[in-house]
Parts: structure tokens; C-alpha cells; sequence
């Protein structure tokens, strides 16, 4: 519950301010998903595009948690020479 803490909460707190410089550059109504016209209201377009940055964001973060494993916790062989390193 920890690591999925760490996560989902950075995520959330990067979704809040790139959602909103996005979308006060960037009208909802204009926007065109590969080449066609999204009808949606415009609290659905900004709901849909707060989830897709805390989505890229949980995505970043989880690369982050994986790769910060200690290398006996990833199953990577440990060579006594060099340390653990």
C-alpha cells in the first residue's frame, strides 16, 4: 500500500498544475483526437484530460519506484567484488 502511495500521490499533485496550464492554453472544444472532432461538454474533456496527466504522471513515478529496488529485492545477481554495485 506504501510503494502504491508513492506512486498515485506525486502523480496526482504533477496532474493538478499540467492539467491547468494545458488547459488554459488549450480550449477542450477545439481539441481533435487523431483527426477527429471530440463532442463532449466541456467538465468531460477536462475530467478526461486531469486522468490522462495522473495516468503519465503514475506511469513516471511507477518507473521511478521500480528502478529505485534495491538489486536483491529485482532478482539481479550480486558480484561480491564489486560490492552490491
Amino acid at each position: 500500500m506504501r510503494r502504491l502511495m508513492w506512486i498515485l500521490w506525486p502523480s496526482f499533485l504533477v496532474a493538478i498544475p499540467a492539467s491547468g496550464v494545458y488547459f488554459s492554453l488549450l480550449d477542450p472544444v477545439d481539441l481533435d483526437l487523431l483527426g477527429l472532432h471530440i463532442a463532449a461538454n466541456n467538465g468531460v474533456a477536462y475530467s478526461i484530460g486531469f486522468c490522462a496527466f495522473w495516468l503519465l504522471g503514475a506511469a513516471s513515478s511507477a518507473m521511478t519506484v521500480l528502478l529505485c529496488r534495491p538489486a536483491e529485492q529485482a532478482g539481479v545477481p550480486v558480484d561480491a567484488d564489486q560490492g552490491g554495485r
